[in-house]
């Protein structure tokens, strides 16, 4: 099998074009890839749709940056304060540009991804029923059920050009282990066209087929693999480091205004040639602090047969 490992630049300039549907954020509120995220604003993408359930602060700075054209989400914001500013402005002010917003719950997008990994064309729902998701969105169908004509939602199928999802471990081949809150990482994997792996620690292939059940999609998914270790920053990643609640609460601060998040971008991604850079300018006091503090191994398995 050749191998995918890849730069996070050449990664994000093969794979991810101007105009592409993004998943990105999948596991809610760990493992978001804030690396890749910054890699797409450095390369100035333009007309992005994003896709995903609660993408924390990483949506906001896209939008900010003029990368984004549609959102497909279940919540854009700060996790920690609440609101996110950039996305405020957008959607109140038209700033810095009109965007798209289509709502979902997250379990409508989780559903959407979900048909696209069965290779259904949708999914029916209920719980959104007599919602203002359901009234007001352009692509969810109430319809009667076959069975007992019952009304239920259908969700269509979504797709992504490509799903960026950080992981604990990838080997060069394409394929990577995950764990501790997933989200809807693996159907968000099994529904893009192509996933982009970013990774702690690539391991040899071995490690990764030692646990198979731990997979998380077929490596013939996979576009490229990159070595990022805190790519997730400032978000945690179970067995690696924790939450950086600080600097969700200093973006809050920051970011009040359009001129005050352009210096902010400016700053912390602009003028940050990559993600060693960056975590060298946060400080190894600060990084060092958000380490895990003590191992919680899980009992080997036995695959014996």
């Amino acid at each position: 099998m050749p191998e995918k490992l890849l730069s996070m630049s050449k990664a994000i300039q093969r794979f991810v074009s101007d105009g592409a549907s993004v998943a990105l954020g999948c596991a809610l509120e760990p493992l978001i890839p804030f690396a890749a995220g910054h890699e797409l604003i450095r390369q100035r993408r333009r007309d992005l749709t994003l896709i995903g359930p609660i993408s924390d602060i990483l949506f906001d700075q896209l939008i900010g940056a003029g990368c984004v054209s549609r959102i497909i989400a279940a919540w854009v914001g700060n996790v920690s304060a609440g609101l996110g500013h950039c996305y405020r402005r957008v959607a109140e002010q038209r700033v810095p540009h009109t965007i798209v917003i289509e709502d979902h719950s997250n379990s409508s997008v989780s559903l959407a991804l979900l048909a696209a990994a069965l290779g259904v064309p949708y999914i029916p729902m209920v719980s959104l029923l007599g919602s203002d998701i359901a009234r007001d969105h352009p692509t969810l169908r109430l319809a009667p059920s076959p069975l007992d004509g019952a009304p239920h939602l259908l969700v269509p199928a979504l797709q992504p050009d490509v799903a960026i999802l950080h992981v604990q471990r990838a080997d060069a081949e394409g394929r990577a282990h995950i764990w501790g809150g997933l989200g809807i990482s693996e159907e968000a994997a099994l529904a893009a066209r192509g996933v982009i792996y970013t990774a702690e620690e690539i391991v040899p292939s071995e490690v990764i087929l030692s646990d198979p059940n731990r997979v998380l999609a077929p490596a013939l998914k996979t576009l490229a693999v990159v070595h990022a270790p805190g790519g997730a920053h400032p978000s945690p990643v179970q067995g690696h480091y924790n939450r950086d609640h600080a600097y969700f609460a200093e973006y809050h601060q920051r970011t009040r205004s359009a001129e005050d998040f352009e210096q902010w971008l400016s700053e912390q991604v602009l003028e940050v040639a990559d993600r060693a850079a960056y975590l060298k300018r946060l400080g190894a006091e600060r990084w060092k602090a958000l380490a895990a503090k003590e191992r919680r191994l899980a009992a080997p398995v036995d695959y014996g047969y």
